[in-house]
């Protein structure tokens, strides 16, 4: 197992720090790092193996190695594997969730009640939004797989992805104009350059599948 820390993380403590926004940032950061440890845990307790963790900029990144025998086991157009990447995705929000309702009855110790409570929904909300590979869009990947197969799964999750993220662009825009915050433009920014890298990844699948539709 490899573990490797992003150093671009670096550069959100720098901006945070001059922004006056440290402790939220901080804060959030460690929520996210606990929301990811609910992935990686049930992952663990479905059989499936780490294979890398990453401290990014927004929290750990885990990859799980695939057991070869969930593909053999088909549940519609999918396989259990699919099954299994669906409760991984929920993982992550339901532990976000109950964290924020935990900290609505109990005091934290180092941070504000109100802190706490709004780092969780705030990161449950996050990540349930219909973008791929956040957790939402690996929902909706996940049961669209298991309804229509990988193809079409993978278009209609890449057309929600992009039209999700011309709405947040709108929504940011004027969060930063309105609340003057570095904050919502640097989640777009972020937002915007994994949408980018995703969507090289279904060009260049798509283009893979057309070769072999041709051979």
């Amino acid at each position: 197992m490899r573990i490797r820390i992003d150093l671009k993380i670096l550069i959100f403590l720098i901006l945070f720090y001059l922004t006056n926004q440290i402790n939220i940032y901080l804060t959030i950061l460690f929520f996210c790092i606990i929301h990811e440890l609910g992935h990686l845990l049930t992952g663990l307790a479905l059989k499936l193996k780490p294979e890398k963790i990453e401290l990014m900029p927004y929290g750990l990144s885990a990859s799980l190695k695939i057991n070869p025998q969930d593909l053999n086991k088909k549940i519609g157009k999918g396989t259990v594997l699919e099954v299994k990447k669906i409760i991984i995705a929920l993982a992550g929000p339901i532990v976000s969730l109950v964290f924020a309702i935990i900290f609505i009855y109990v005091d934290p110790i180092y941070i504000t009640k109100q802190d706490a409570v709004y780092s969780n929904i705030l990161i449950l909300l996050f990540n349930l939004l219909p973008l791929y590979p956040l957790d939402g869009g690996r929902i909706i990947k996940g049961l669209l797989h298991i309804k229509f197969g990988n193809k079409t799964s993978k278009k209609i999750v890449n057309e929600i992805s992009n039209i999700t993220m011309y709405i947040l662009s709108f929504i940011f825009s004027i969060a930063v104009f309105y609340f003057q915050n570095i904050a919502y433009f640097l989640i777009c920014i972020f937002l915007w350059i994994i949408t980018y890298d995703e969507n090289r990844k279904f060009k260049n699948y798509m283009k893979a599948c057309e070769l072999i539709d041709n051979e």
